[in-house]
């Protein structure tokens, strides 16, 4: 005697076996839930994607990176963009938080020098010390012990932007003085025995809160 499944009765087997209610056959509808099963991953194919939604909070949800290997200097007192060391990075979410990590080697043109660096978010500065007399408000500082000699620099911010528009971060510098050249890339002599040239980096990772 055949038997049938038809989608509306369930499955009936004979004396003695185990009846399904129905839908209880996987395929019977077209969206299944899996309960108490499991799935390993090389029953997996294709492209998967996992609901941003459900990863917790903290997780790493993007990550864009911008690194130079290019030597710039500056004598302006004023803070000025760094030619290329900049990077955009577009939020999927308005709570997200922007981990910025910032590293490089800095120097000046004469001996004990300062150099001062600013992160910047478009145009805003973030992550500078508050007000104090005449001082500079700015993310890093830096001072030379000789022209032939970098110091290495390193900021760290987690950033609370509250948008899901495209957005650019990136890393401004000012000389102490119009005539003493600050520097990044190494340092601002070439001809030293400790003289080098070295690469920036700003690395922005997007966090889920």
């Amino acid at each position: 005697m055949p038997t049938i499944i038809d989608g509306t009765s369930g499955v009936t087997f004979p004396a003695g076996g185990v009846g399904n209610p129905a839908s209880a056959v996987v395929g019977l509808t077209d969206t299944q839930t899996l309960t108490n099963k499991s799935i390993v991953a090389s029953q997996l194919t294709g492209t998967q994607t996992i609901p941003r939604g459900t990863l917790p909070t903290g997780s790493v949800l993007q990550v864009v990176s911008t690194t130079i290997t290019s030597f710039f200097s500056t004598t302006s007192t004023s803070f000025t963009d760094i030619t290329g060391l900049s990077v955009s990075i577009t939020p999927t979410s308005s709570s997200s938080k922007i981990l910025v990590l910032v590293t490089g080697s800095v120097s000046s043109a004469l001996s004990s020098a300062i150099s001062q660096y600013n992160l910047v978010r478009t145009s805003t500065s973030i992550y500078i010390g508050d007000a104090r007399g005449s001082s500079t408000r700015s993310s890093a500082a830096g001072a030379s012990v000789s022209a032939d000699k970098a110091i290495s620099i390193a900021i760290n911010f987690l950033d609370s932007p509250a948008t899901t528009s495209a957005t650019t971060y990136k890393l401004q510098m000012l000389s102490e003085s119009a005539s003493v050249a600050a520097c990044i890339g190494g340092s601002s002599g070439s001809g030293g025995a400790f003289a080098g040239s070295t690469p920036s980096t700003i690395t922005v990772m997007e966090i889920s809160a």
